[in-house]
């Protein structure tokens, strides 16, 4: 499959965009269980959410690294996660998409989102020639993500056990079976994030 170097890739409905985060269980089972991030969460601390599935595997050894055993499906509203892409800074200073070093960092202090573009994965968490978005959100981002644009919160560890342990039987297929199916989502070009 042909895929573009940097296209967000991810479940999402006409009104919503799912991102994947986890936590240590004593955040993220009461997430889950009320649908809402709990006033423990840290709304000033800047949070780093994932569109890719595969990417958060990656990220927490499927629901294994300390702090990480609660891996959470959040579904957020487009409008939200539009305008955090619309008003984001690459969190690194690349040339050809900003003028100079000093222009990157005025981009950066003027907002409360940041974009990274890493290698996608692929089923067994290998790095894959094009890049997955994480989308770091902090301040007026973060609390708006926590408190508005999310719509629900599904603990999702019982299905990253579920392929983890397909995969080590070396039932391949089956784990794909399972894997969220993540589409081209429409964000248009982006030229101030690279892509």
């Amino acid at each position: 499959m042909h895929t573009a170097p940097r296209t967000i890739r991810a479940v999402h409905t006409d009104t919503t965009l799912t991102v994947y985060q986890a936590y240590s269980p004593a955040l993220g089972l009461p997430a889950a269980r009320d649908g809402r991030f709990p006033p423990a969460w840290n709304r000033e601390r800047m949070t780093w959410i994932k569109p890719s599935f595969l990417w958060m595997m990656y990220r927490c050894g499927w629901a294994s690294k300390a702090g990480q055993e609660t891996v959470l499906a959040i579904e957020i509203t487009r409008s939200g996660f539009d305008e955090a892409l619309r008003t984001a800074c690459l969190s690194h200073y690349k040339p050809g998409v900003h003028t100079d070093r000093a222009a990157w960092q005025r981009s950066l202090r003027a907002t409360s989102a940041r974009v990274q573009w890493d290698p996608e994965r692929d089923l067994h968490l290998n790095p894959l020639p094009y890049r997955s978005l994480q989308l770091g959100l902090a301040g007026p981002a973060s609390r708006a993500y926590a408190d508005e644009w999310t719509v629900s919160i599904r603990d999702v560890t019982p299905l990253a056990r579920e392929i983890r342990d397909l995969l080590r039987s070396g039932e391949a297929p089956a784990a794909r079976a399972l894997l969220p199916a993540e589409t081209p989502y429409p964000a248009g070009p982006l030229p101030h994030l690279g892509a």
